[in-house]
């Protein structure tokens, strides 16, 4: 299903996990990581995902997503020609109130000790609560997209 996909991104300063609802293990490769069209490959708990990304605007908060299940099975076998570098994180569920939640992804591996928050939004200028666990908006900051994670990982950040 396509939709236009609007969030915002955080890092994440504080303690957070005690005001998660629900984690989940996540696994994903890319197919292709060229900005107008990210492929993503995900295993998330005990589902398979195939998602297409198109390039964000200019605030980086607004881009084109279409997402499709597919089997586990059929995941795997993607993930096996995927672009050298996994993903590997548990993300976190906070509720945001409003409806709202975010969505906090502590990473693993190459970017262990890189934890970063997302909000999704019904319109950019929507206004929603920070708690004081969020750290500096990262929105647009092309480093912090997992495909760019995969192929520069936080750990070699200088």
């Amino acid at each position: 299903m396509a939709k236009q996909e609007i969030e915002r991104k955080f890092l994440v300063t504080g303690d957070f996990k005690k005001h998660a609802t629900k984690q989940t293990k996540i696994v994903q490769g890319f197919l292709s990581t060229v900005p107008e069209r990210t492929v993503r490959v995900r295993i998330k708990g005990d589902r398979g995902f195939l998602t297409v990304k198109g390039i964000g605007n200019q605030s980086g908060a607004s881009r084109f997503e279409w997402e499709k299940e597919i089997s586990v099975e059929d995941a795997q076998d993607l993930l096996a020609i995927c672009e050298p570098g996994v993903i590997d994180k548990t993300r976190f569920i906070v509720p945001a109130g409003n409806g709202l939640v975010f969505e906090v992804d502590e990473f693993y591996g190459t970017n262990e000790g890189l934890t970063v928050a997302e909000i999704e939004l019904p319109s950019e200028d929507t206004p929603f609560e920070k708690p004081d666990w969020l750290g500096e908006e990262v929105t647009g900051d092309v480093r912090y997209y997992n495909s760019m994670l995969m192929k520069n990982p936080y750990k070699e950040w200088s």
